[in-house]
């Protein structure tokens, strides 16, 4: 019988990121994944195979954040229990602690009964929020001007207590830096205490509240009045506690909080797989991403008119592309076939945007043309300018929805023209409860739109009562997606001058205005 194996995991602080590599290595080959409420729900997707186990809760709260049913409190005896069971089974389970399993994360308890009951076990450590928060507050734990040592403790514990585990006095004497785990409410018995036993009231102290996510928020003060500048900025759980000189460096050394997006909530309606590089960008700026992929990218119904003219590609004058896409799809089915880059020679190549000729130079080939404009009008203005359309053969492989005006327009100028379905696009639609609640509330900022499509596919299933409450700034990547923003009485709050991931991110950034026309 298989035998089982738990992986005791670190999380880390928040930042999906800060997951080291070997924990992501885990997560992809694990069988059951039993987590807590502070790991980041993003983690939870490199393990798309696995069984997912909640063991954690706050405040009523589901892990995920979601709300709407009370989640049971696991005592740690039963969280024991399920590790057991799931080793027993034979499978290989990750235990996914927020921070640093051994660390304040009771990895060592949990290690321990996996011991005595002859489990076999790993452990891979993560960055501790006591080192992690800290450093995106721009605090260094340590400097040599200073402070050259530093002091974890938990916040959890009662330091009126007759029989405390922490010598406050001891703490108070050695100096260095002070990290308080999860301590905002015993905040104002840990400062009494410190001071009881002569920690200067002028000390510096930093409240860091979900750290290295874009939530976070950053309360600074003395010990002797931190407590007050908590309670009126609200700080809640989850809270980091910095206590000591080296507080004073987050004034220059602060970084995270100047990200331009930090804070800000933007909508990517893009197709999933399409919308990573978006995504990346969005949270290098700061932000906090809400996929709502309206489209879905799908291969065409039938290959054999695809595989056709693939078959005799070099009859073409031109092949044109207008998304990269198009490409992926286009050299996937040629891959399939057995041909290569070679089928082209003697064949040029025009595309539309520079992610469709990025995508066709990953290929090896280097295109022939592309406008200046990325729209199917510019397009044609190009070839005409570049080669006498007349008596000349295109090929155009495109989405089975796009517009006919580039073949029109060809066609017109004398060209023959076949068009080929490289791939399909289908509406589908992400979380329609946290969207529609975010629209309600006015939680969102921004809302990005890749293509015409993405725009029809957002709009369509929204309740007419909603799309009367939508605040957020529109950020179109073009006029044709433009166009398709004004058709539902809309106008973007900017235009990407570059119709490209990039420039739709620097439009985002830099835009202004926006709303109904």
């Amino acid at each position: 019988m298989k035998k089982g194996k738990v992986i005791l995991v670190g999380a880390g602080p928040g930042d999906a990121g800060l997951l080291t590599l070997k924990g992501k290595e885990m997560l992809e080959r694990s069988e059951a994944v039993v987590y807590d409420w502070l790991v980041n729900p993003e983690l939870l997707e490199l393990a798309p195979q696995a069984e997912k186990i909640f063991v954690g809760k706050k405040g009523g709260q589901n892990g995920d954040g979601s709300i709407g049913r009370t989640v049971p409190d696991f005592s740690q005896k039963e969280i024991n229990q399920i590790l057991l069971r799931l080793a027993k089974q034979g499978k290989l389970v990750v235990r996914l602690k927020g921070g640093d399993p051994f660390l304040f994360g009771r990895g060592g308890e949990e290690a321990s009964f996996l011991v005595q009951h002859k489990i076999s076990f790993e452990v891979i450590p993560g960055v501790s929020a006591g080192i992690g928060v800290p450093a995106y507050a721009g605090i260094p734990l340590t400097d040599r001007r200073f402070a050259s040592q530093v002091t974890f403790i938990t916040g959890h514990e009662d330091p009126t207590k007759k029989e405390a585990a922490v010598d406050w006095k001891k703490l108070s004497q050695i100096g260095g830096t002070l990290v308080s785990f999860m301590g905002v409410k015993n905040l104002p018995a840990i400062t009494q205490a410190l001071r009881k036993a002569g920690k200067s009231p002028e000390t510096p102290v930093a409240v860091i509240e979900w750290g290295t996510l874009p939530e976070q928020r950053v309360v600074t003060g003395k010990l002797s009045d931190i407590v007050k500048k908590t309670k009126k900025a609200q700080i809640e759980s989850p809270a980091l506690t910095v206590i000591g000189e080296v507080v004073r460096l987050r004034q220059k050394l602060a970084w995270f909080e100047k990200k331009p997006l930090r804070g800000k909530t933007v909508v990517v309606t893009r197709a999933r797989p399409q919308a990573s590089e978006l995504v990346r960008k969005l949270k290098d700026k700061g932000a906090r991403v809400m996929e709502f992929p309206t489209i879905q990218i799908e291969p065409p119904r039938d290959f054999r008119p695809i595989d056709r003219e693939i078959k005799q590609l070099s009859q073409y004058d031109w092949v044109v592309f207008t998304s990269a896409n198009g490409v992926h799809f286009f050299f996937d089915r040629m891959r399939r076939l057995g041909k290569d880059a070679r089928i082209f020679s003697g064949v040029r190549i025009a595309v539309i945007g520079e992610a469709t000729a990025q995508a066709l130079a990953e290929k090896g080939l280097a295109q022939d043309l592309i406008p200046k404009e990325f729209t199917s009008l510019s397009l044609f203005r190009a070839l005409k300018k570049a080669d006498e359309i007349r008596g000349k053969k295109f090929l155009l492989a495109r989405a089975d929805i796009a517009p006919p005006d580039l073949r029109k327009a060809l066609e017109k100028a004398g060209a023959r023209v076949v068009e080929i379905e490289a791939y399909r696009t289908r509406r589908t639609s992400g979380n329609k409860k946290d969207l529609f609640e975010g629209i309600q509330k006015g939680k969102i900022d921004y809302v990005t739109f890749t293509s015409s499509s993405t725009v029809e596919n957002f709009f369509d299933p929204l309740p007419r009562a909603l799309l009367k409450r939508i605040r957020s700034q529109l950020i179109s990547i073009g006029p044709v997606t433009t166009e398709a923003l004004r058709r539902y009485g809309f106008k973007p709050a900017r235009e990407a001058k570059v119709h490209t991931i990039e420039g739709l991110v620097n439009a985002l950034i830099h835009g202004n205005g926006g709303g109904k026309k």
